[in-house]
């Protein structure tokens, strides 16, 4: 495995394509060369309910960094866990 794989951050973002927020996330990530997983819960029930499980919430987006939830689209929050402040 090379050195940046394993310093690369595991992001998943769980999100529905209708949703603003989640759109705007993953804009932001791709602006800051992050790579993610995205996932559409509206397309996969099993997603959906792991994402409420991870997080205790039913809204998108909800941002997984490296086993770290993240809801809703927090800046701030995503920039802390990806150490990018």
């Amino acid at each position: 495995m090379t050195e940046e794989k394993k310093r690369r951050p595991r992001v998943v973002v769980f999100s529905t394509p209708t949703c603003p927020h989640c759109r705007h996330a993953k804009q932001y990530l791709k602006s800051r060369g992050i790579h993610f997983t995205d996932v559409d819960i509206s397309r996969d029930e099993r997603a959906a309910r792991d994402m409420v499980r991870i997080s205790g919430q039913q809204g998108v987006p909800v941002i997984q960094i490296n086993g770290r939830p993240v809801i809703g689209f927090d800046r701030a929050q995503i920039d802390r866990l990806l150490g990018l402040n």
